[in-house]
């Protein structure tokens, strides 16, 4: 078996880890990113709603809230910086009825707190103006959300981390992580297995990130949440596309609800529902599924005609509580917390993960220590 020493390792080449791996990079540091596939991206980064978040739903002063709100400005500056394409079409969040009114109000009230302060309240009237076929009591308008091109941006990361000397190793999965000595061990498998020593390690790996924290000898097991996913399906709409912004429903339990997202070519798409799955899950989407969508999309678009939906894709959200627990907050699990020198775990990591991902990159940077070093921009292209 190879030895290899460098600085960092991340694993894990979703939208998370390559963000992290580029910051080490620029701040100097010899990192290595390991993937178990044979592209970035592959699993939750590839299938979701591609939306920047504005920061409107999360409890002030959780790491959501600070990375949404954070990563959203930062965000869109990278895109534009980078050619990135990123488009603030504007979200209409919408109470269906008088008795969802309380909730809209509370959510108006959460974006305040969270230095969110560009929502416009909507009448019934200024809302059909907008969107005519559209239903509802009252809303709001994000003027701040917007979509992005998720695998270009993917892309201009993974650019940024090669240029400043980073390594990426596909079909490389990380199999355990040793600590306790004056650097890390990680042991990899694949066709060449490795043994990698390292300063720094980042677990970025995903729905495998807490399956890898249990094989991290000398990690406390107390510091190893459990599992849960929940898949999300998406329905692609059929014929005449309706609307140019966003629209969502009052969030559930889990999720956003069921809402209408726009691609960057203008198509419009429904989704993600909640599905709770065990690990032995299938990404195909059940036609089945459709008639639950057709009632959760009627209460705010009554218009829409039967046969309309097709089946489109699906994700699985890494979760860390099943369906009757509260939704906790991203952990992002450091030294300070877990006593190990040079580890970091990333834990729960869904949505607004993508539009924090570079905020939650300097939040893992000063986790380890090296926030203090300077960081060289990429080199223009």
């Amino acid at each position: 078996m190879s030895r290899l020493f460098v600085d960092a390792i991340v694993v894990g080449a979703g939208v998370i880890g390559l963000a992290v791996a580029r910051k080490l990079a620029l701040c100097g540091l010899e990192t290595i990113i390991l993937e178990r596939a044979n592209a970035i991206g592959t699993e939750t980064s590839s299938r979701n709603s591609e939306v920047i978040h504005a920061g409107l739903y999360y409890p002030q002063g959780s790491l959501k809230a600070t990375v949404c709100v954070e990563g959203r400005a930062a965000l869109y500056n990278y895109c534009t910086r980078r050619g990135v394409e990123a488009r603030r079409v504007g979200k209409i969040l919408l109470a269906a009825s008088p008795e969802e009114l309380p909730k809209l109000e509370a959510i108006a009230a959460a974006a305040k707190r969270n230095a969110v302060f560009d929502l416009v309240p909507l009448t019934p009237s200024d809302v059909a103006n907008l969107e005519p076929e559209l239903h509802c009591a009252g809303a709001l308008l994000s003027p701040s959300t917007g979509i992005i091109d998720s695998h270009g941006y993917m892309q201009a990361l993974r650019e940024d981390f090669e240029t400043a000397g980073g390594m990426l190793a596909f079909h490389t999965p990380a199999v355990a992580i040793r600590c306790g000595g004056a650097r890390i061990g990680l042991t990899t498998g694949g066709a060449e297995p490795t043994e990698i020593e390292a300063s720094f390690v980042v677990n970025a790996a995903g729905h495998g990130a807490p399956g890898l924290a249990a094989r991290t000898a000398g990690l406390s097991p107390k510091m190893v949440p459990p599992q849960w996913y929940a898949k999300g399906n998406y329905f692609a709409l059929s014929g005449r596309q309706p609307f140019s912004h966003l629209i969502y429903p009052m969030p559930d339990h889990a999720g956003l609800g069921v809402h209408a997202t726009l691609d960057l070519n203008g198509r419009c798409r429904f989704g993600p529902d909640v599905e709770w799955v065990d690990e032995n899950h299938s990404l195909d989407v059940a036609a089945s599924r459709a008639e639950q969508f057709y009632d959760a999309i009627r209460r705010y678009w009554p218009g829409l005609r039967d046969g309309a939906l097709q089946p489109d894709y699906a994700g699985i959200r890494p979760k860390l509580h099943d369906a009757t627990m509260p939704m906790p907050d991203f952990r992002i699990d450091g030294p300070r917390l877990h006593g190990v020198k040079g580890l970091v775990n990333l834990f729960g990591i869904e949505s607004p993960g993508l539009t924090g991902s570079l905020a939650i990159a300097d939040m893992v940077a000063v986790a380890l220590g090296v926030a203090s070093v300077k960081e060289a921009p990429p080199t223009d292209r």
